[in-house]
């Protein structure tokens, strides 16, 4: 297995055929491999090596997907950019890595600057921008004009053929290492699972430094489809994109979903100008979709077969899929829409108690995962890795329990599990809870300190516009759906949660004024 396995296929059989389509532009299959196989020679010329690492700093665009074909083609190793991250975080993934090229846009010139002169490492800055190019730095359409195409090394298997940064929450982020493999037998995942629509346009509105738009994009090839790369997410330009490209495939994850639904409710005019029929295939993750939004998108996009991934950067990154035919009265009526699915086809999943061993069905445990998406390990941190993978299977740090069927549910990350007066109380469960609430729009539940109870369950809450409510009326609603110790003690309305590049809500950050 190897990257760029999927281009090589569609080069040869559609040469033709529209690859990718951005800013009214557009590249068959023929010429987006005729660009990746220069730019891969342009990066030769510049002195990378086989495994040499080669960052990505831009939003999303066609050079991106250009990126993600010419390093492995070139012989090297990714390390995309988060966009959110100072420039103090990015010097230190860098230095970490030992990145020594730098591709970057028009929109972050200024900071890949200052980095450049402080790392000891970075030997080229390349300007992949449309306007002048910045002193220092080396023209990308000039890489690809001035160098012949070469053969792909074929870096494949376990060839290491990525580093990708977790978010950092705590200390200083880790490089998750990943295979050719890893990253090509997780995207095989949702196309065996009959969710990817075979030629079909694939619309990429999620941050593309992020595993999950890598993700798509390899879906995308996979399926020899076209790829519509969109800058920055706005929920009304994608909606008409949707319509505009004829959009068959898109993944979000709910946050963003909620945006756009809450666009076409706020623009009935608009959103009654625009067809969504083309869309055919509607996977989300990263964090629970609650019912209510979920009914809401299924009305909204009536010709969508919707799916769900459960997973991680440490496995590729998908562990489990909720697939379309679970998304139905049947299984909301047994209870299995709430679950995550079951193990995807290339991985084994259970659920172990803090010794590794299995837990009984319907008991809460660890998640672990098991197969070829597992990741290599952490990049220069042996004892992290060993602490993450033991016997071959990555412990997640979710907690979760599967049912007799074996179908996972997801409870919570075991560290922001909330211990109240000996009872352990799952956030997802209460934020689940709240989402059936009319007026709230969306919310986050955390454990805050209590002199007597050690920890006490408290509800962050953005309201739907116009709505009201009170902490009466919301741990009364609560009362009648979970159990009296899980009904939030106290709450707080704000006016937006703090959100992560990709739309996770950032509870560390919620818990700060509480802890500190």
């Amino acid at each position: 297995m190897y990257m760029t396995q999927a281009l090589h296929r569609s080069m040869q059989q559609r040469p033709n055929a529209e690859a990718v389509r951005y800013m009214g532009r557009s590249l068959t299959y023929a010429g987006l491999g005729a660009r990746v196989a220069r730019l891969a020679a342009g990066l030769r010329k510049l002195g990378v090596q086989d495994g040499d690492r080669v960052a990505m700093f831009s939003l999303n665009s066609a050079r991106y997907i250009e990126y993600y074909m010419a390093v492995p083609w070139a012989g090297g190793v990714l390390n995309p950019v988060n966009i959110r991250w100072s420039a103090a975080e990015i010097l230190y993934s860098f230095e970490d890595s030992s990145t020594s090229v730098l591709i970057v846009d028009d929109n972050f010139t200024t900071v890949a600057a200052r980095v450049a002169a402080d790392s000891k490492g970075l030997r080229h800055v390349i300007y992949a921008g449309d306007g002048e190019v910045p002193p220092g730095m080396i023209p990308y359409e000039a890489l690809i004009a001035e160098n012949p195409p070469m053969e792909d090394r074929l870096r494949r298997g376990d060839d290491l053929a990525g580093i990708f940064y977790t978010g950092g929450t705590t200390g200083f982020p880790k490089g998750v290492m990943l295979s050719h493999a890893n990253l090509v037998s997780s995207s095989t995942n949702s196309l065996m699972a009959g969710t990817t629509t075979i030629g079909g346009t694939f619309l990429h509105v999620m941050p593309m430094f992020h595993l999950a738009c890598l993700s798509a994009i390899n879906n995308g090839f996979l399926a020899n489809g076209t790829h519509v790369p969109m800058a920055l997410f706005d929920p009304g330009r994608a909606m008409e994109a949707v319509a505009q490209d004829q959009v068959t495939d898109v993944v979000l994850v709910p946050t963003l979903i909620q945006m756009c639904l809450d666009w076409l409710d706020q623009n009935p005019a608009r959103a009654a100008e625009l067809s969504f029929a083309s869309l055919r295939a509607l996977r989300y993750g990263a964090s629970p979709m609650s019912l209510s939004l979920l009914q809401r998108a299924q009305a909204a996009f009536p010709e969508a077969r919707f799916s769900q991934g459960y997973g991680m950067t440490e496995l590729s990154p998908v562990a489990t899929m909720l697939g379309p035919e679970y998304h139905n009265e049947e299984s909301l009526a047994n209870g299995r829409m709430r679950s995550v699915g079951r193990p995807a086809f290339t991985t084994e999943v259970r659920i172990v108690d803090p010794e590794g061993r299995e837990v009984p069905r319907g008991t809460v445990g660890e998640i672990a995962v098991r197969g070829p998406g597992v990741m290599l390990g952490y990049w220069n941190q042996p004892e992290q890795t060993a602490a993450a993978i033991r016997n071959g299977w990555m412990h997640t740090g979710d907690g979760g329990y599967m049912d007799e069927d074996g179908f996972v549910f997801l409870c919570d990350r075991i560290k922001d599990m909330i211990i109240s007066g000996g009872e352990n109380v799952y956030s997802a469960e209460v934020e689940a809870a709240l989402a059936s609430h009319p007026a709230v729009a969306q919310s986050a539940v955390i454990g805050v300190p209590h002199e007597k109870w050690g920890e006490s369950v408290h509800a962050v809450i953005v309201l739907r516009q116009g709505a009201s409510a009170t902490l009466e009326t919301i741990q009364s609603h609560c009362r009648e759906r979970i159990a009296s110790y899980k009904v939030p003690r106290s709450v707080e309305f704000v006016e937006a949660l703090p959100l992560s590049s990709v739309g996770k809500v950032l509870k560390h950050e919620l818990r700060k004024q509480h802890w500190k």
